[in-house]
C-alpha cells in the first residue's frame, strides 16, 4: 500500500535532483545511487525493500551470498550519505523549502519542509518588498512572519512527537542529569623483561617483571574513543579514568561505563547477572547463570590473536552502585572493540533490538555478541543471545 505523502512526489524529486547535482553528491557516484535508489523505493511505497542486504545487493553490487554481519559497506555508506546531506543542508541547500533526511538506525529517507527555507524564500519572492509602497509592506511583512510561526510550530509539534530512535533511547537513562559520566578502562597486566634482550644474556624467570598500571588494550583505547565521540556529540560531559583510578564512590556518584573490565578486580560487579565472561576455564567463554555454554574460545592461539571473539553488553541499574552502569568486555581486546561498535552505531544497536518488547527501554538489557577477527581486525558484530529484565 502506498503511503500518504505529505510532500507531493513531483516536489520530493525535484529537491532530490538537486541535492545529487550538488558538489556534496557529484563527487561520489556510489552515494548518488544509494540515495536515489532508497528515494525511489520510499516514494513507491516500498520500504520494505530498504533493508541492508537488499541495498548491498541491488546498489552496491553484493553478491546474492552477501552476509551484512561480515561486510559493513552498505552501514559505511548510508553514514557516509548522512554527512552529505549534512554539508548540503549546512552550505548550498541551507534555504531550500524542502529537506531529505536519512535518520541514523534506518535506511528509510524522510521528507519534510524547512522552515528557515520557507522563510527565506518568503522573503526572497516578496513583491511587496521590491515596490516602495511602504504603507502595505508591513502588513505582508506580518503574514510572512505569522506564516513562519505556522510552519515551525508544526515542525516542532511534529519532531516533538517522533520516536527516539533506538541509539537514543539506549542511552537515554544514563546520560539524563547532569554528574559528568565516568568512562573507565583497566590496566592490562603485561611482563616486562629485565635486562633488555639486546644484551645477549638468556633471560631467567626472575626477569620478567609483571606490569600492571601501565598499558591499556588496544581495543580497549578504541572503545574509549568511539565512546567519547558519541558522547560529544550528544553534550554530555564525561571523565576518563584509567584503573586504579576508579574507585567503588565513583561508581555511586555518576552512571558509569566500564570497559574491558572482565579480568580486573572489578569483574565482581558483574558477577551477579545472567551472562559473564569466565577466563578461569581451559577454554575462556562466556558462562549462563554460571553454566558452561557454546560461546567460548575453544583454542585462543598464542599471543591472544583469535579469529572469533564473545563481548557482552550490560546495561543495568546496579543495586550495589544505585547508579546506572553499562559494561562492554570481550573474552579478547577483539570483542570489546565490537561491544563499543555496537552501542554506538545506530543501524546495528537498531538490529540487536529489532523484534524487543517495547519495554526494554525502562528494563535491564544484556546482550552476548559474536564476531569474527579478520586480519586483527574485528567485523560487525552479531547479537547471539539477549535478555531483559
Amino acid at each position: 500500500m502506498r503511503p500518504v505523502q505529505l510532500i507531493p512526489e513531483e516536489t520530493v524529486r525535484e529537491q532530490l535532483r538537486r541535492v545529487l547535482l550538488s558538489p556534496e553528491f557529484r563527487s561520489s557516484k556510489r552515494s548518488q545511487d544509494f540515495l536515489q535508489y532508497v528515494v525511489d523505493r520510499a516514494l513507491s511505497g516500498e520500504t520494505e525493500q530498504l533493508k541492508e542486504r537488499t541495498i548491498g545487493i541491488d546498489v552496491l553490487g553484493r553478491p546474492p551470498s552477501y552476509d551484512p554481519s561480515e561486510d559493513a559497506a552498505v552501514r559505511v555508506k548510508a553514514s557516509e550519505v548522512r554527512k552529505r546531506l549534512g554539508l548540503y543542508y549546512a552550505g548550498e541547500g541551507a534555504r531550500d523549502a524542502i529537506r531529505i533526511e536519512l535518520p541514523p538506525g534506518t535506511y528509510v529517507p524522510e521528507f519534510r519542509y524547512s522552515p528557515a527555507g520557507a522563510a527565506a524564500n518568503s522573503h526572497d519572492h516578496d513583491p511587496v518588498a521590491e515596490t516602495p509602497r511602504h504603507r502595505t509592506r508591513p502588513v505582508w511583512i506580518a503574514a510572512g512572519c505569522l506564516m513562519v510561526l505556522a510552519l515551525s510550530g508544526g515542525a516542532y509539534r511534529w519532531i516533538g512527537t517522533r520516536p527516539l530512535s533506538p541509539l537514543s533511547e539506549f542511552w537515554k537513562p544514563v546520560v539524563q542529569g547532569s554528574a559528568p559520566i565516568s568512562i573507565c578502562v583497566a590496566f592490562v597486566p603485561v611482563y616486562s623483561l629485565e635486562p633488555d634482550p639486546a644484551s645477549g644474556r638468556k633471560p631467567a624467570p626472575q626477569h620478567f617483571v609483571q606490569l600492571t598500571d601501565q598499558f591499556v588494550g588496544g581495543g580497549d583505547l578504541v572503545a574509549v574513543s568511539r565512546l567519547s565521540t558519541l558522547l560529544t556529540r550528544m553534550e554530555r560531559p564525561f571523565l576518563v579514568k584509567v584503573g586504579d583510578s576508579v574507585s567503588f564512590e565513583d561508581l555511586r556518584t555518576s552512571p558509569a561505563i566500564l570497559v574491558g573490565y572482565s579480568y580486573t578486580h572489578w569483574k565482581q560487579i558483574s558477577q551477579t547477572m545472567r551472562y559473564v565472561i569466565d577466563v578461569s576455564r581451559p577454554q575462556p567463554g562466556i558462562t549462563d547463570g554460571g553454566a558452561p555454554t557454546k560461546w567460548m574460545l575453544s583454542a585462543l592461539p598464542a599471543g591472544h590473536h583469535p579469529t572469533e571473539d564473545y563481548a557482552l553488553v550490560t546495561r543495568v541499574f546496579h543495586p550495589d552502585t544505585h547508579a546506572m552502569l553499562v559494561e562492554l568486555a570481550g573474552i579478547t581486546q577483539y570483542g570489546t572493540d565490537a561491544a563499543a561498535d555496537f552501542v554506538t552505531n545506530a543501524d546495528l544497536l537498531s538490529e540487536g533490538l529489532r523484534d524487543a518488547s517495547a519495554g526494554w527501554r525502562q528494563r535491564n538489557l544484556q546482550f552476548v555478541l559474536h564476531v569474527k577477527v579478520i586480519s586483527g581486525t574485528p567485523s560487525a558484530p552479531k547479537v547471539v543471545a539477549r535478555y531483559i529484565w
